[in-house]
C-alpha cells in the first residue's frame, strides 16, 4: 500500500527577523509532521516561537520576518513555491487559521452574516446569495450560535460566541488543515472548556487535521494526540499525549517543568512548581543547550554543546541526559 501523505510536513525550517542587531532566529531547524485526521499540540512559554512558526506555515510572516531555510508542505504542496494567486486560494480552501486573540479579528462595522459571506464571495463566487446564507447559518448552528445572531455586530456578542464564530469561519470551506493559535485565550475556564469540547467534537466528525498551539500545557495535552514542546525556537520534545507523566526519567527537563506548573484541583497538598529563571533573549541565546541556565540537570556538556533530537522509547527528546554516550556526565543525578 502507498504510504499515507502528511497533511502538514515542516522540514528543517528556520525563520528569522532582521533587527538593528542583525538576523535573529525565532524558529530554528524545526521538523514536524501531522497526518490526516490528527491533532498535534505545540506548547511552550510566550516567546518560544510558536506563533512565528504558525505564521510561517500559512506564509503570512510580517515585517522583516522571513523563511531562512527548510520546506513547509501542506498536502504535499510546498507553500513557499506557490504562485501568489494560487496561494491565496489555497489558504482557507486547504488550510486555515484561528488567530491569536481571534475575538479582535472580526470587523466591528459588519454583521456576522456579512463577514461570513465575504469568505464565499472570495472563494466560491458561483454560489448564489441564498446558498451563501444557508451555508452561513449552517456553520453558525454547527458551533451552537442561533440564527438570530447572524445579523448581530461583534460588540453585541460575548467573547465565547465571537470565538466560536471565528472557528466556524475557519471551517467554512472545509480545509484539511486548521491551525489554532491560542484559541481559548482570555476566556474564562467554563467557556474555555465548552470551546475545547466543541473543537474535539467537530474534528472527530469532520476529520480535519489540527495544529493546536498554546502556552497552557494542560489544554494541549488534553486535546492533542501528539505534543511537541518548543523552547527558544527549537523543538525539544515530541511525545504522545497519553505517555505524558511527571517522571523526570521519561521527559525533557523543560517538559517536566511545564507539567509541574499545572494546578491540579483533584489532588490535595500538591505544590505547584514554577520553572526558575526566564526564557532566553533570542538575540543573545546561551551557548550549548538554550535551557541549561534553568535546568536542574545541567552539566558542563550542556553549557557547550547543543543537543539534537533523538529517539527515546516512543518519543523524541533533545537532551544530553538521554544520550547513553553522555551518561558519565550526569553521575551527579543518579
Amino acid at each position: 500500500m502507498p504510504k499515507e501523505q502528511a497533511v502538514l510536513d515542516v522540514e528543517d525550517v528556520s525563520i528569522a527577523y532582521e533587527s538593528s542587531q542583525g538576523s535573529v532566529k525565532a524558529v530554528t531547524d524545526v521538523f514536524l509532521k501531522l497526518m490526516p485526521g490528527g491533532i498535534l499540540g505545540l506548547v511552550g512559554e510566550s516567546g518560544s516561537g510558536k506563533s512565528t512558526l504558525a505564521s510561517g506555515i500559512m506564509h503570512l510572516l510580517k515585517g522583516s520576518a522571513h523563511l531562512v531555510s527548510g520546506h513547509i508542505r501542506v498536502n504535499g504542496q510546498d507553500v513557499y513555491a506557490m504562485d501568489p494567486k494560487l496561494l491565496r486560494k489555497f489558504r482557507w480552501d486547504r488550510m486555515s487559521m484561528v488567530f491569536q486573540s481571534a475575538m479582535t479579528v472580526l470587523n466591528p462595522v459588519m454583521t456576522i452574516e456579512e463577514q461570513m459571506a465575504d469568505i464565499f464571495l472570495a472563494h466560491r463566487p458561483r454560489m448564489s446569495k441564498g446558498e451563501i446564507q444557508d451555508r452561513s447559518r449552517s456553520l453558525l448552528n454547527m458551533v451552537h450560535i442561533a440564527d438570530k445572531h447572524a445579523k448581530s455586530y461583534p460588540h453585541e456578542l460575548s467573547g465565547g460566541m465571537k470565538q466560536r464564530i471565528v472557528i466556524a469561519m475557519a471551517l467554512a470551506l472545509e480545509p484539511d488543515l486548521v491551525i489554532m493559535d491560542e484559541p481559548t485565550t482570555a476566556l474564562d475556564v467554563v467557556v474555555q472548556r465548552s470551546i475545547l469540547d466543541q473543537i474535539k467534537a467537530l474534528q472527530k466528525e469532520r476529520r480535519f487535521s489540527v495544529l493546536f498551539i498554546s502556552h497552557d500545557f494542560s489544554l494541549v495535552a488534553e486535546i492533542a494526540s501528539t505534543v511537541a514542546v518548543m523552547y527558544a525556537g527549537k523543538i525539544v520534545e515530541v511525545s504522545e499525549s497519553q505517555g505524558l507523566t511527571q517522571n523526570d526519567l521519561h521527559h525533557h527537563p523543560y517538559t517536566v517543568g511545564l507539567m509541574r506548573a499545572i494546578p491540579r484541583l483533584t489532588h490535595e497538598d500538591v505544590e505547584i512548581e514554577g520553572i526558575a529563571g526566564n526564557p532566553p533573549n533570542l538575540v543573545e541565546l546561551p551557548s550549548g543547550c538554550a535551557y541549561h541556565p534553568r535546568c536542574p540537570l545541567a552539566t558542563t556538556i550542556c553549557e557547550n554543546i547543543s543537543p539534537e533530537l533523538q529517539a527515546v522509547q516512543r518519543r523524541l527528546i533533545a537532551c544530553h541526559y538521554f544520550d547513553p554516550k553522555m551518561r558519565g556526565e550526569f553521575s551527579h543525578v543518579f
